[in-house]
């Protein structure tokens, strides 16, 4: 496999493109080594992937022209396709054309063969997450790859299709191919964050901000974000409940539908507690004004049991830059994407609800989270997704 990218010159991250055992730097690839796994046939699409759709730290995969409605969700097994596995078990109920838009209904489990494929290097993992649109939206995504035993993984070596599942747990929604609902990171290695290197990090970049000055960081396994249930002024919204039974939702419309017609408002309680109710969907804001570095990512754990039965930030998952910028940003608040599980639960403000685990890139990316790249949500407080209009 050549080493020279599209220009014909020498690729950034050469030792991506043939396979090189050197594994004495592990970390994320960032944008530059991306697009360099693309220019060396490592990733493969047709329709080719747009400079756009390469974020700082990971890629955006377009949903394929079909979806495969199931009666189940399912892992393929070490010994079995995607493909296969549906046509053994006999899981497919409909096929869906997204050629055009489709409706999905909610609670309903689609397969998606993505525009994407893959041909890793043996040195080069993959993981992959929800796109922060959404998860605000409570769309339950997971990735799959052929003889995938896990969810959201690929194995370093992997070649083949990858698939996302869908299931929308509280809106209908109408979406079509090319849309992008998950992206994947690269990894060579196997970094482990640690608290003691996020307290280094944090004396060089302060990790937390109050007020655009900086605040202490609360470190013990990962940095620890709470929830903010205060308002600054009566008015001001602590939290958003999702309605039962709401409209359609187009995912392919911007700044477009009336949060009222899907939400219920929170405002400050008189005790500073919210009950969540058990499998309603919200949306909270941390009190924290928390920041990534860019030569850093950052993933929300989903799940502590630790903490409290629920489940945390679907997404999880924070582009290096997040409310950094190019060092002109003093934090930004962290949306909270929260399901209460198997009974009501309890939350008062200042609690802490969720870690937020640090992993270093191999290098600074040639990309910043909210730095002239489009990003939606870098300077935000409590807010809601792309497709409702802002107050």
């Amino acid at each position: 496999m050549s080493t020279l990218d599209l220009n014909g010159k020498l690729g950034l991250f050469p030792e991506l493109a043939n396979d090189s055992k050197d594994t004495s730097a592990s970390g994320i690839l960032p944008s530059q080594a991306i697009k360099d796994l693309i220019a060396n046939g490592r990733i493969l699409a047709v329709p080719p992937i747009p400079d756009a759709h390469i974020q700082p730290a990971s890629l955006d995969l377009r949903l394929g022209d079909i979806a495969h409605r199931v009666q189940a969700s399912f892992l393929p097994g070490a010994a079995s396709t995607v493909e296969g596995k549906i046509q053994e078990l006999g899981l497919r109920m409909t096929r869906v054309d997204l050629t055009r838009e489709q409706v999905l209904e909610k609670g309903c489990v689609y397969i998606v063969p993505l525009v994407e494929e893959l041909n890793l290097p043996s040195n080069i993992s993959a993981v992959a997450n929800p796109k922060s649109t959404t998860g605000r939206l409570d769309i339950f995504t997971r990735l799959i790859a052929d003889y995938g035993v896990v969810f959201e993984r690929v194995p370093a070596g992997y070649k083949g299709r990858l698939y996302v599942e869908i299931v929308s747990r509280t809106f209908t929604i109408i979406l079509r191919a090319g849309m992008r609902l998950n992206q994947l990171r690269f990894v060579r290695g196997n970094p482990e964050p640690s608290d003691h290197a996020i307290r280094i990090l944090d004396r060089e970049e302060p990790l937390v901000y109050e007020k655009e000055n900086p605040a202490k960081a609360l470190i013990n396994r990962g940095l620890n974000i709470s929830v903010n249930l205060r308002a600054s002024e009566a008015s001001e919204v602590i939290a958003y409940k999702a309605k039962k039974n709401a409209p359609v939702i187009d995912l392919g419309k911007i700044s477009h539908y009336s949060p009222e017609d899907f939400w219920d408002a929170q405002y400050q309680p008189r005790d500073n507690k919210l009950i969540l109710d058990q499998g309603d969907f919200y949306i909270l804001a941390s009190k924290e004004e928390m920041r990534v570095p860019p030569q850093y990512a950052a993933e929300m754990v989903a799940i502590d049991p630790s903490i409290g039965e629920f489940r945390i930030h679907y997404a999880g998952f924070f582009d290096p830059g997040f409310g950094y910028g190019a060092g002109d940003i003093k934090g930004t608040r962290a949306v909270l994407e929260v399901r209460a599980h198997e009974v009501p639960f309890l939350i008062e403000d200042g609690q802490i609800v969720g870690r937020l685990m640090y992993t270093p890139l191999l290098s600074k990316p040639d990309k910043i989270y909210g730095t002239n790249i489009g990003s939606s949500y870098q300077r935000q407080a409590l807010t809601l997704s792309k497709q409702f209009k802002k107050s």
